[in-house]
């Protein structure tokens, strides 16, 4: 069975957490999400609600948060990023909680000067705390046309894929002490803003303004997931996703991914963590 993140996965029987059935569906701009900052310069672009442009010039950048909360889930959206020298600007899709304790899974996408790749930088919060950065330079250029950016949040892990290959997982090692996003249910976010102190190169390129407005498209955004509402979740019944774990495929592409694209992992950083590095890695 195949389904929209887009890679064949093996699955568990699904246990029903909840009576309440939530249906997959098609999301529309126009009524799950809300365009939260930006004074304009994030604009639902058709009828429909099915393509979406945040821009950034030097006075703001512009995002977007889904109106519902969820407990777990599979988000997905299209997009295409930034074209040319998009140094200094970070485009985003993730999940976050509130407050100053918060949990969070990440898409970031770091500009670079025109002829230099995008670094996709993904990163897991839990209470606050991250530190757990991947990184990767795609094996297309996302500027050209839009590609399928998917996160799948169940109990037991979090599967980052791009156009349905599993890039990385992060399983739920909480038996050995690291703490994993469980607790507190989280939003959909989307935003293009300027990072020219750290984004590109660490910060050694700086934002070219006389490129401004930046602009980046986002369509056929798609969430299932167990919608918090009044203090509980209802998750969908048979929903693959709530069990769904990495085959022998989905692990051999991880394997390829990282070996040929990745570009940073906290894992090999002894320079950051000389005392050794965090106990999940191991």
């Amino acid at each position: 069975m195949k389904f929209s993140c887009g890679t064949r996965f093996s699955f568990l029987v699904l246990f029903l957490i909840a009576a309440q059935s939530v249906a997959v569906y098609a999301g529309s701009f126009h009524k799950d999400v809300q365009i939260h900052w930006g004074d304009g310069r994030g604009k639902v672009r058709d009828r429909d609600g099915k393509l979406l442009s945040l821009s950034l010039d030097k006075f703001s950048g512009s995002g977007f948060q889904s109106h519902q909360e969820f407990l777990y889930g599979k988000v997905e959206v299209q997009m295409k990023l930034v074209a040319g020298n998009s140094a200094g600007t970070v485009t985003t899709f993730y999940l976050k909680a509130p407050g100053t304790m918060w949990d969070e899974i990440d898409f970031e996408f770091l500009g670079n000067i025109s002829g230099h790749p995008y670094t996709l930088h993904t990163n897991v919060y839990t209470q606050g705390s991250g530190d757990k950065e991947q990184q990767f330079h795609l094996w297309f250029d996302p500027t050209k046309n839009f590609h399928t950016y998917c996160i799948t949040w169940n109990p037991q892990r979090i599967i980052f894929t791009v156009d349905g290959i599993p890039i990385r997982e992060f399983k739920n090692s909480e038996s050995v002490g690291v703490p994993f996003p469980k607790n507190q249910p989280m939003r959909v976010y989307a935003s293009l803003w300027e990072a020219e102190h750290w984004a590109t190169r660490g910060g050694l390129e700086k934002t070219d303004w006389s490129k401004a407005p930046f602009t980046a498209f986002y369509r056929n955004y798609n969430v299932e997931g167990c919608v918090w509402a009044n203090g509980k979740s209802s998750c969908p019944a048979n929903s693959p996703w709530f069990t769904q774990t990495l085959d022998q495929s989905g692990l051999d592409k991880v394997k390829w991914a990282q070996n040929k694209y990745m570009v940073y992992n906290y894992c090999t950083d002894k320079k950051r963590f000389p005392q050794g590095v965090p106990s999940v890695c191991t």
